[in-house]
C-alpha cells in the first residue's frame, strides 16, 4: 500500500485527511448514541451529528440543517427519495448517464406502475438538456439525474435542468455521488429539491456515511421505521425531519469523520479542489489521448468530474487494470461500473472500460507514471 498509486477515487477516496482518521478514532472512545439519553456520551453524539448537519447545509446551500438526513451511502439516500416521492401512475424522466443506484430503484418503480423516460446519451456520453422538456407529460412528477457520470465524468448542467423542473412543477432529484465535495453545488441556484450524496468519495469521509439534503416543503414518505429517540409511544414514525427518515442508530463514528473532512474541504475550498482535480484530469487526458491504440471516452472539452475512462486496443479492460496494478502499482477500476446504459451508449458493453479517477491528494508525478504505464501497455 505504501507505493500504491491510487487512481480509483471515483469508487472511494482511499487517502483521507489525517483529521478524518483522528476524528473517527476519538469518536470510538467518547461518542454515545445521539438522542438516547442526557449523559455526556449521548450529548457528545448529538453535538457531533448536529455540527455535521450544519456544515453540509452550508456546503450545499440547503436552507435548513434539520432537512439534512443521514444515510449509509448515496444508494440508500436515492432509494429513500425515489420510493418516498414516486408511485404508480407517475412519470419520471432520467438519463442514460445514471448509475444503478438510480436505475434499479426506477426499474422497480416501473414494475409497480411508474412510467419512465430517458434522455439518451450520444457516443461521447453527452446529453442534450433540451430533451428533458420534450419528454414531459401531464403526469410527469420528477426529473432524477446524476450531476456527473461515474464512467466518463461528463457533467449535467444542473441549473438548466433545475429551471426546467421548477417551471413545470416537477421534483428535481440529484445524485451527487461523484460531485459532492469536488464540484460546487448550490441547491437554491440549481433549484434542487433533493440532493443525494455519499460521504466517502469527494467529501473524503468514511465509508458508511451519506445522506439527503431536502428543500423545505418536500414531503418524503419514510423508507424505514423504528427507533428515533423521540415520540416513543407514537406507533408511527415521527413526522418531522430529520427523524422521519433516520430510523435506528446513526453511524456517529463515521459522521464524526465526515464532519472533520468537511472542515478540511472548507479550509481548502471546493473551487480550489475542483481546479486541482481538473488540472490533473487534463494532464492525464493530454498525455494519453494521442497514444496509438488508446481510445478515450467522454467529452473532455469542458470542466467535469475528475475521471478519464479509456480502452487500449481490443484488450479486455479487466486485464489492463490487472496489469496496471501488478506491474506498476496503479489502482484503477475496470468493467461496467454499474452504468449499463452509458456503456451501451459508448459501445463498450463487451469490453468495458478502464477508469482513472483523481483526488485532492493525487500528484502530478502519479499522473505522469500512469501516462507512461498506458503508453507502455499500448506499445
Amino acid at each position: 500500500m505504501e507505493n500504491l498509486i491510487y487512481l480509483d477515487n471515483a469508487a472511494t477516496t482511499l487517502k483521507k485527511p489525517p483529521a478524518v482518521v483522528q476524528a473517527v478514532a476519538s469518536a470510538l472512545s467518547c461518542v454515545g448514541n445521539a438522542a438516547r439519553g442526557g449523559h455526556a456520551g449521548a450529548l457528545a453524539a448529538a453535538r457531533t451529528v448536529y455540527d455535521a448537519r450544519v456544515k453540509l447545509a452550508e456546503l450545499f446551500h440547503c436552507p435548513r440543517p434539520d432537512h439534512v438526513v443521514f444515510t449509509s451511502n448515496a444508494t440508500e439516500a436515492l432509494n429513500i427519495a425515489l420510493f418516498g416521492l414516486l408511485g404508480p401512475g407517475d412519470h419520471v424522466i432520467s438519463t442514460d448517464l445514471e448509475h444503478n443506484s438510480v436505475l434499479r430503484p426506477l426499474y422497480a418503480l416501473e414494475e409497480a406502475g411508474t412510467a419512465l423516460s430517458f434522455v439518451p446519451a450520444d457516443r461521447l456520453g453527452r446529453i442534450d438538456c433540451s430533451r428533458f422538456e420534450d419528454l414531459i407529460r401531464p403526469n410527469t412528477r420528477a426529473i432524477v439525474c446524476t450531476h456527473a457520470s461515474n464512467l466518463t465524468g461528463n457533467p449535467v448542467d444542473l441549473a438548466r435542468v433545475g429551471r426546467i423542473a421548477r417551471d413545470h412543477g416537477l421534483f428535481f432529484i440529484v445524485d451527487a455521488a461523484q460531485s459532492a465535495g469536488a464540484m460546487p453545488i448550490d441547491m437554491e441556484e440549481m433549484h434542487i429539491d433533493v440532493l443525494c450524496f455519499t460521504g466517502h468519495k469527494g467529501l473524503m469521509g468514511p465509508q458508511g456515511t451519506g445522506g439527503l439534503c431536502i428543500r423545505e416543503g418536500v414531503e418524503i414518505r419514510p423508507f424505514k421505521r423504528g427507533g428515533s429517540g423521540v415520540h416513543s409511544y407514537d406507533p408511527h414514525q415521527p413526522a418531522q425531519y430529520p427523524t422521519r427518515l433516520e430510523a435506528g442508530t446513526l453511524n456517529c463514528h463515521g459522521i464524526a469523520g465526515l464532519s472533520a473532512a468537511l472542515d478540511c474541504i472548507k479550509a481548502v475550498g471546493v473551487e480550489a479542489i475542483a481546479a486541482h482535480e481538473e488540472r490533473l484530469t487534463r494532464r492525464f487526458y493530454e498525455g494519453v489521448r494521442q497514444i496509438d491504440g488508446v481510445r478515450v471516452y467522454g467529452d473532455l472539452t469542458f470542466p467535469r468530474a475528475a475521471i478519464v475512462a479509456l480502452n487500449i486496443r481490443d484488450y479486455d479492460s479487466s486485464a489492463v487494470s490487472d496489469a496496471l496494478s501488478e506491474n506498476w502499482g496503479i489502482a484503477t477500476r475496470p468493467g461496467a461500473h454499474c452504468a449499463p446504459r452509458m456503456h451501451r451508449a459508448l459501445g463498450t458493453e463487451e469490453q468495458g472500460a478502464v477508469r482513472f479517477s483523481f483526488s485532492l491528494f493525487t500528484t502530478e508525478e502519479e499522473v505522469d507514471a500512469a501516462i507512461l504505464a498506458v503508453k507502455t501497455l499500448a506499445e
